[in-house]
């Protein structure tokens, strides 16, 4: 199974669409993750439609329609792996105990992964628990990062593998 993640999208207003390559991907996927910030509901009416599956979560630049349509936090499984997507995690600092808190084997509801946004700053850590956290940063809004990113990877036998951060070509101002 192949995953496209995304977060803090901001369109319309960081960019106009999405980059031709993330499109791309969301055509190659199994299942589309976006760890909110859509802005408007134009984005997530049009991976609805195009996705094969969508997993997707609320932001805190999203405003009413989007929070109706969208959880705070989603939690799906993949062939086995229980994965949770959720906008923030607050500060670096202290976010594998708290998410091992909120998420971890001690949890609730435990988890594998944990997609999360917000900070526009790829991240790719383990907890001491043993929760993957991945952060895709940006397709459209690089903020203090050298390129917009998003990540891809791939599920098998309830397993995580081939974690790849693409990073985009710069592009032209609007």
């Amino acid at each position: 199974m192949r995953l496209l993640v995304l977060a803090d999208t901001h369109l319309p207003a960081r960019a106009r669409d999405l980059p031709g390559p993330v499109w791309d991907q969301v055509d190659a996927v199994d299942v589309v993750v976006h760890a909110g910030d859509w802005v408007e509901p134009g984005l997530l009416d049009r991976l609805e439609e195009r996705a094969a599956r969508l997993v997707g979560v609320h932001g805190n630049n999203d405003g009413d329609e989007l929070r109706r349509r969208l959880p705070e936090v989603a939690r799906v499984d993949l062939a086995g792996l229980r994965l949770a997507v959720v906008h923030e995690t607050g500060a670096a600092t202290g976010r594998e105990r708290r998410c091992d808190e909120r998420f971890g084997p001690g949890s609730p509801d435990p988890v594998d992964v944990l997609v999360f946004g917000h900070s526009h700053i790829p991240w790719d850590s383990t907890t001491p628990g043993g929760v993957r956290l991945l952060n895709p940063g940006s397709p459209t809004d690089r903020r203090r990062q050298p390129r917009c990113t998003y990540l891809t990877a791939t599920v098998g036998a309830g397993g995580l593998a081939d974690v790849t951060l693409h990073a985009l070509p710069l592009r032209r101002p609007r």
